[in-house]
């Protein structure tokens, strides 16, 4: 072994400076690589919440947004019901909307009921749900319209109504005024009417006579005018005979006038007419006691309610004073 005197150190011993800075240095690596490695621990945790925090701000968005779609779906869906609900009675149209609507209400609601429904399913919700609120728009408009012409349609319906009210009237009173015109036109007229008092002898010949006494009978005879308006057929004449003081002779018959209302009659008579022809008519009336009374006698004859004739004869006393 050798020795160094100047140092006192052997050779094959190392200095105890060069020992101490290679511990130094292990210690300062040591902890370097501490220091780095609790560094990149706290970066990574740091990273690690950031990601966390990001990831937790993204659901809580979806979740959001996901509120958001429900609101505005079940906003849209009340829309919907209450327009079909307040229209029940709808035209074809508007009832194959309702069906497309009812489609689309299924499908997003199907999507909104997921809880794990992704971002693109949540974003098709929207599509969907901005395509229902459009067809909810359209189906508001449409019924709208439909309300308004429903409206003119009463507008018009109730003057159509009027008017045929209107129509009906007049009709109706066309038809009566033409019924009343046939009527009145259809009535026939007595004219070249006589009236005379009749001496019958016990021979059976007759004489004219102004007697009251002498007077057997009276002859009432007139010509019924042509009429081109009376149908042909049976015809009923009434004839009504009042006595010098103004009382009708009558058995208690009476008939229905248009001016004088029920009024009793002396005789019916029933002659059949035809239609365009004149037609004379001659009959006899016999007072029931044979008696006649001095004065005028009056002759009113009656058809269809009408009266269309009268004449009259006097009767005078007979003798000697009978001028007088």
């Amino acid at each position: 072994m050798s020795y160094n005197q100047t140092t006192g150190i052997n050779p094959g011993q190392q200095s105890p400076n060069k020992d101490s800075k290679k511990l130094l240095y292990s210690v300062f690596f040591l902890t370097l690589i501490l220091a780095l490695t609790w560094g990149y621990m706290i970066y990574d945790k740091s990273k690690s919440t950031e990601i966390v925090q990001q990831l937790q701000t993204k659901v809580i968005s979806v979740d959001s947004s996901k509120t958001a779609l429900e609101r505005e779906f079940d906003q849209a869906s009340a829309k919907a019901d209450s327009l079909m609900g307040s229209n029940k009675k709808l035209n074809g149209t508007i009832t194959a909307k309702n069906k497309d609507i009812q489609r689309l209400k299924a499908n997003i609601g199907s999507i909104l009921k997921n809880k794990n429904a992704t971002a693109a399913e949540l974003a098709s919700a929207k599509t969907m749900i901005d395509e229902l609120n459009g067809k909810v728009n359209e189906l508001y408009v449409q019924i709208e319209q439909l309300k308004t012409e429903k409206q003119q349609l009463v507008v018009e319906k109730v003057q159509l109504i009027t008017e045929k009210a209107s129509l009906q009237d007049t009709l109706q009173k066309t038809t009566f005024e033409k019924q009343h015109v046939e009527d009145v036109a259809s009535t026939l007229h007595a004219s070249n009417i006589n009236v005379e008092a009749i001496d019958v002898k016990h021979n059976g010949k007759e004489k004219e006579t102004s007697n009251a006494k002498r007077a057997s009978l009276m002859r009432i005879s007139f010509k019924l005018d042509e009429n081109r308006i009376a149908p042909s057929g049976e015809k009923e004449l009434y004839v009504c005979v009042l006595n010098p003081d103004g009382t009708i002779v009558s058995k208690g018959n009476s008939v229905t006038t248009r001016e004088d209302g029920d009024k009793k009659y002396t005789d019916k008579l029933v002659v059949s007419y035809e239609q365009g022809k004149s037609l004379p008519v001659s009959f006899d009336w016999k007072q029931s006691n044979s008696k006649f009374q001095i004065g005028i006698y009056k002759v009113e004859i009656y058809q269809n309610g009408y009266k269309i004739g009268e004449g009259n004869a006097t009767l005078k006393k007979g003798g000697l004073f009978a001028s007088l």
